[in-house]
């Protein structure tokens, strides 16, 4: 029995929202099952997917905060 956690920041893919919908998680248990299922031949049923939201400023990447780290990008992706 597989279980899967996937981690996300906890914010909208629009400006106006600040978590992940209800639909876009079922996207990704859905997505996410198929694919132990076609890599590894695990049923559907026997699949459990975990989607943990994490606050933005509780994230890090590059050494920095993400936010941070974001503007950081645009700014050399600007340059």
């Amino acid at each position: 029995m597989p279980i899967v956690t996937v981690q996300v920041t906890r914010e909208g893919t629009t400006p106006d929202r600040n978590s992940v919908t209800a639909e876009e998680k079922a996207a990704i248990i859905e997505g996410v099952s198929q694919v132990l299922l076609d890599v590894l031949n695990k049923p559907l049923e026997s699949t459990y997917v975990v989607i943990e939201e994490v606050d933005l400023d509780n994230w890090g990447w590059g050494g920095l905060p993400t936010v941070q780290y974001r503007k950081q990008r645009a700014a050399a992706a600007k340059s």
